[in-house]
């Protein structure tokens, strides 16, 4: 019986791990695919004999998006976004979440402001409002117009905020006695407590600002203060035959739109591929803890 019991345990999680490692590779195989595309030859790509390997060898599609001298710019550019982007809603997140977290006779206005940003989060006054407030802002043509056009997170609000929440309301009862005030209890006690929501929220937040290219083509009228996706869309997109010279004739005659496309999707996750292993662990736990009681 007990062997029995010990065949059926060696089984299940012989299968187990059959079928975790499906699952990692189905996870990874369109990654590693993307970046097969980017590296192959535009007739292979056309005629489907791209699978596993690269077919024909080529660095044309890095090198027609790369070798661009503006390349540079828009990806320090990019950078730049993402640094102000996430401190500042790093900041006003967090701010407005600790008040939050107080119950109503805390912290009067809580309802009201709640009801606000839901209303907030779920409807918004369309692109031509939002475009004709920030040129009245004068966030045309200047990096703050991208790191300030998406408004407030709200939904990053409400998990820090529920976050705030879950923490024993001793540890604040505790710091009261012992004469700390608000901004002690915030610095000292919430934020070193809550690991987890904050990375998980500085994910979100650098994911947005590094994805984001729409804005950049509204508020932007200058091509060089192009983010590094508003760059690669016009490049791939928008690309005019007369401004490219012989060499750059022939590396986009090897190359398909499949290609470049591959190689824009590919320079686009390369940089949060290499943050995200070290928020991981902070990921599920943040998101679990930040969505129960709203």
């Amino acid at each position: 019986m007990v062997e029995d019991k010990t065949l059926v345990s060696r089984f299940f999680n012989g299968f187990n791990v059959v079928l975790l490692i499906l699952i990692t590779l189905l996870c990874i195989y369109p990654v590693w695919y993307t970046l097969v595309i980017s590296l192959s030859d535009k007739a292979a790509v056309s005629a489907g004999q791209v699978f596993f390997w690269p077919k024909d060898f080529t660095l044309g599609a890095y090198s027609l998006i790369v070798e661009d001298g503006k390349f540079l710019s828009s990806f320090l550019i990019s950078i730049q976004r993402v640094v102000l982007g996430t401190i500042t809603t790093f900041v006003v997140v967090v701010l407005m979440a600790y008040p939050l977290s107080k119950t109503s006779k805390e912290f009067g206005p809580r309802n009201i402001i709640m009801w606000l940003l839901i209303f907030a989060m779920l409807f918004n006054g369309g692109l031509v409002p939002w475009y004709m407030t920030m040129k009245t802002l004068g966030m045309t043509n200047n990096i703050w117009g991208l790191v300030l056009g998406g408004g407030l997170p709200v939904f990053n609000v409400i998990l820090v905020m529920n976050f705030f929440r879950n923490l024993p309301k001793e540890l604040e009862e505790s710091a009261v006695m012992d004469g700390a005030g608000p901004w002690r209890i915030l610095f000292d006690i919430y934020l070193p407590l809550s690991k987890p929501v904050l990375a998980t929220i500085l994910v979100f937040t650098i994911v947005m600002h590094w994805n984001e290219f729409f804005q950049a083509l509204v508020l932007m009228t200058n091509n060089d203060l192009y983010p590094l996706q508003t760059y690669i869309r016009s490049v791939t997109v928008e690309i005019d035959p007369s401004q490219i010279d012989a060499e750059s004739a022939q590396r986009l005659a090897s190359s398909s739109n499949q290609t470049l496309n591959a190689a824009k999707i590919f320079i686009s996750m390369l940089p949060l591929l290499v943050i995200y292993p070290f928020f991981q662990r902070y990921f599920v736990k943040g998101i679990t803890l930040g969505s129960v009681k709203g």
